[in-house]
């Protein structure tokens, strides 16, 4: 862990806590921009921007048990990341605990989602990120989504808020469940949600929000912004509604080295949301 910096209210010990937060400060893979490593550290800055008492909820994040684990180290190859990943995080998973990830490119949702079993994955993304390999990696950022059905079944992983599939993506044949930023906005999110829940086949889900599924204009400090994206009042509207199946959150993509703070502060306060929602269905 960086000296001194941990998650907000993240005061609980591994054993005592409900919630375990892990940092991956990854970007190997990237294609565009890089600095998505400082994500976790500033994410955890803007943690402490905020008040404890979150008053929609009726809920205190001092009173919740929180646990920071720190951060991975610093991997040089994308597969020891995703190896190093699943021993980490299955081991948080194997206690009962709720694992929340701070990436970090996309590539660290992978070894997140391994270390689970019959759950469904939902990605709030800007892109599809369904190829099978890309630059020669098949753990790349950009095959998240593929690399995620291959553990789970195509059935149980979907895309909400996608405007970006590459042609190649697009005639491989099968695709995984979308629903692309411009159908969101004609349906509306709760529509687009329960068409998620329903397109999926497993009850539990995991959550991956990438913060460039959200428009540029709300979150700027991201490696591959993408114009015509969700609300950042969509993706909290999304987490509310999954709320009581929710197994397992992470926020990836943040490059603070574009940001201005904002996208930093969103980043965590969607993480206090997700905290907030699932306590209430822990009990």
């Amino acid at each position: 862990m960086l000296p001194g910096i941990s998650f907000a209210d993240a005061e609980s010990t591994f054993e005592e806590a409900d919630f375990v937060i892990y940092g991956v400060p990854f970007d190997r893979t990237t294609s565009f921009r890089p600095g998505t490593r400082e994500g976790p550290h500033e994410i955890r800055k803007s943690s402490y921007n905020f008040e404890t008492f979150m008053f929609e909820h009726e809920a205190d994040t001092e009173d919740i048990k929180l646990h920071d684990l720190g951060n991975m180290d610093d991997f040089g190859l994308v597969d020891h990341m995703v190896a190093e990943g699943e021993v980490v995080i299955g081991n948080i998973v194997a206690n009962g605990k709720f694992p929340i990830v701070l990436g970090g490119e996309h590539s660290v949702t992978i070894p997140a989602v391994r270390s689970f079993e019959d759950i469904s994955y939902i990605s709030i993304d800007a892109h599809l990120d369904f190829r099978d390999s890309h630059l020669g990696e098949r753990n790349s950022h950009a095959c998240v989504t593929k690399r995620c059905a291959d553990h789970l079944g195509l059935e149980n992983v979907f895309v909400i808020g996608c405007r970006s599939i590459s042609k190649e993506e697009w005639r491989s044949g099968p695709l995984p469940g979308y629903l692309d930023s411009y159908t969101v906005f004609e349906i509306g999110i709760e529509k687009a949600v329960k068409e998620a829940l329903d397109s999926v086949g497993n009850e539990k889900v995991y959550i991956s929000l990438d913060i460039d599924g959200i428009d540029p204009a709300f979150a700027p400090g991201t490696g591959t912004p993408e114009p015509f994206g969700l609300t950042p009042y969509d993706v909290k509207k999304l987490i509310n509604i999954v709320g009581d199946r929710m197994v397992g959150f992470d926020v990836v993509e943040v490059s603070p080295i574009y940001d201005n703070g904002n996208t930093a502060a969103l980043a965590a306060r969607m993480v206090r949301e997700a905290i907030c929602v699932a306590t209430k269905h822990r009990s």
